[in-house]
């Protein structure tokens, strides 16, 4: 989810504006439903296996919850030593190869939540084939931008 002015996290890391709504959630359910796994930073990992396994989220979003706790997740980050979530796995080198080795396989979608320096990161490698952004009508001012760190222009069709 991104501001209208491109933000993907708002000062001190707000995330109240996001618009979770049914289209949201219907939304979600598919996307989910096209992967085979996800790919998640470290800030990202932290708030979602907090959240996904609790039993609030199971009651309140059973769907989008059994999804988000059995699919297989990897999680790049260089300062966790291990993970807790079920089905959960840590990179902390070599991103690069990593993905490229995920690509090669066949199967369903590879999906990032989030994790704006990972998007940023695989961004500037090259390794991102689509983009699916939900802009929500709302402009922030401040906060963390969805790209940072970008050595040029990138470029792509509609």
């Amino acid at each position: 989810m991104v501001s209208l002015d491109g933000y993907f996290e708002g000062a001190n890391g707000d995330l109240s504006w996001h618009v979770v709504d049914d289209e949201f959630h219907q939304y979600a359910e598919e996307m989910l439903n096209a992967a085979d796994v996800i790919l998640l930073g470290r800030k990202t990992y932290q708030m979602m296996a907090s959240y996904w396994p609790s039993e609030a989220a199971i009651a309140t979003d059973p769907i989008i919850a059994r999804k988000m706790n059995s699919l297989p997740k990897i999680v790049f980050s260089r300062s966790l030593d291990k993970v807790c979530w079920n089905n959960t796995g840590i990179v902390k080198d070599d991103i690069v190869t990593t993905i490229k080795k995920l690509k090669e396989q066949t199967g369903k979608d590879i999906l990032i939540l989030g994790s704006g320096s990972i998007v940023s990161a695989f961004t500037q490698q090259g390794l991102i084939n689509e983009y699916a952004i939900i802009i929500n009508p709302v402009i922030l001012g401040a906060g963390k931008p969805q790209f940072t760190g970008l050595e040029d222009k990138k470029s792509w069709t509609w």
